[in-house]
């Protein structure tokens, strides 16, 4: 057993992780930033220490400085959270060779994953549903204006490496291919130092579906349902729930049953991701994410079940704690993601927190790192904190969500709540009548 876990992460996400620690006996070691000093996860820690400068280069993302924090203090295990270094195939294997267990997926399985043209021939093989597209990179603009005759417009260009909505360009007709093509490349090579692109058919009214994937490493494996992450600004999500308003029973169980026997064929281990855009009661493959998902609460929530302790537990070698049959959607869940950022452009907006109050009651959790007095360095993510609610269905999850929304307090700076309160008047929101382009379309009308 793992007698001490140090985080390489920040804010909620690390708070998270030192509470699932706890409830285990387990001690926690939070790594920061000088800009960090005063968070709320080195508080909480049982130990810290500090990697570094502001800049995350030279701290969170610095391998040689987290390495040096876990041999200073005896950690035996990392656990990544969610971004930085958690989907850095180098990173853990660092780590692995310096004798520290990386609480994740291999390093081979964030490799094949991190390219998603390996990624897509890979959940080909395994018999995952993909998007009709270019068989692997496209080289040429000839090559390009050859696909998109091949599999019809509109068509999207994509950023192999891409991620974040960078580096993706959509051609709705032939004549807009050479633009979208030359600017894919180029927003590929100065973001991610690589210009290879591929293509796929771009499918017009489609929603952003996920399945939640757990694996012992060991070939058993299960599937934890569907999250509906349609409401999206510019390929980020900002209101995710679970189970997916428009998703059968049937349909649920066929996906989830492909994604699990999926990642059992392949010995994964640990959480994923399969996401998939879904449209016209097909699902379509995008990527998988070898990692915690920022939303991974709703599907707690919907499941009663502790997914950072499942991750502890496979990564010291034991077994799941639960089966496929185990797992029963018990009402639904929602989340939404509340940044410090000012509203209509959504720009960032750190500063001094001189309020703060989480909401309460019964089916309401709110994760986040705030306190009275904190200052919101500039340096980082704009994510200051996830609410989730819970209800017998979806109506009670929703009214739930607006009486919480009411309660919190965020004095100081600006942020999204104001968004959210707005989301609510909307009789598509109720109905769940949306897709991945509802929500660009409902700002440009009333926040443009």
């Amino acid at each position: 057993m793992f007698e001490k876990i140090l985080i390489a992460n920040r804010g909620e996400i690390a708070l998270r992780v030192i509470r699932a620690c706890r409830e285990m006996g387990i001690q926690s070691v939070a790594v920061h930033s000088t800009a960090d000093s005063d968070a709320m996860h080195v508080r909480m820690a049982d130990e810290a220490v500090c990697i570094g400068p502001p800049a995350g280069a030279q701290s969170y993302l610095s391998i040689p400085a987290i390495i040096a924090a876990c041999e200073i203090t005896g950690a035996q295990a990392i656990h990544p959270g969610y971004g930085f270094l958690s989907e850095n195939a180098n990173f853990v294997q660092v780590i692995e060779d310096h004798g520290l267990t990386f609480i994740g997926p291999t390093a081979e399985h964030i490799r094949v994953m991190g390219d998603k043209i390996t990624a897509k021939d890979t959940m080909k093989d395994l018999g995952v549903p993909c998007v009709p597209g270019s068989d692997g990179g496209v080289p040429t603009l000839e090559d390009a204006k050859r696909i998109g005759e091949e599999i019809g417009y509109p068509v999207i260009i994509k950023a192999t490496a891409g991620g974040g909505g960078r580096g993706m360009k959509v051609a709705q007709t032939a004549a807009d291919m050479e633009s979208a093509f030359m600017t894919a490349r180029a927003e590929g090579k100065a973001a991610f130092g690589n210009d290879e692109v591929y293509i796929e058919k771009y499918l017009t009214t489609p929603r952003h579906i996920e399945i939640q994937v757990f694996g012992d490493g060991k070939g058993n494996a299960v599937h934890l349902a569907e999250r509906d992450c349609s409401l999206q600004r510019r390929h980020q999500k900002v209101f995710e729930e679970a189970p997916g308003p428009c998703i059968t029973p049937e349909e649920r169980a066929r996906i989830g049953k492909i994604c699990a026997d999926a990642v059992a064929k392949i010995n994964y281990i640990g959480a994923g991701t399969i996401e998939f855009l879904y449209e016209n009661g097909e699902f379509y493959f995008i990527e998988m994410n070898t990692r915690l998902q920022v939303e991974h609460p709703v599907t707690e929530s919907i499941f009663g079940v502790d997914l950072v302790r499942e991750q502890i537990r496979v990564a010291e070698g034991l077994p799941m704690s639960f089966t496929q049959d185990d797992l029963e959607i018990n009402g639904h869940s929602i989340e939404v993601r509340i940044n410090a950022e000012k509203l209509p452009n959504f720009s960032p907006c750190p500063g001094k927190i001189t309020a703060f109050h989480a909401p309460g009651g019964l089916g309401v959790r709110m994760d986040s790192a705030l306190y009275d007095g904190y200052s919101i360095p500039p340096y980082y993510d704009s994510l200051i904190g996830k609410l989730i609610v819970h209800g017998r269905d979806r109506a009670e999850a929703l009214s739930r969500l607006n009486r919480a929304l009411g309660e919190l307090i965020v004095d100081g700076i600006d942020t999204t709540l104001p968004l959210f309160h707005a989301l609510l008047q909307e009789e598509d929101i109720h109905s769940g009548n949306y897709n991945i382009h509802w929500l660009e379309k409902w700002l440009e009308t009333n926040m443009g």
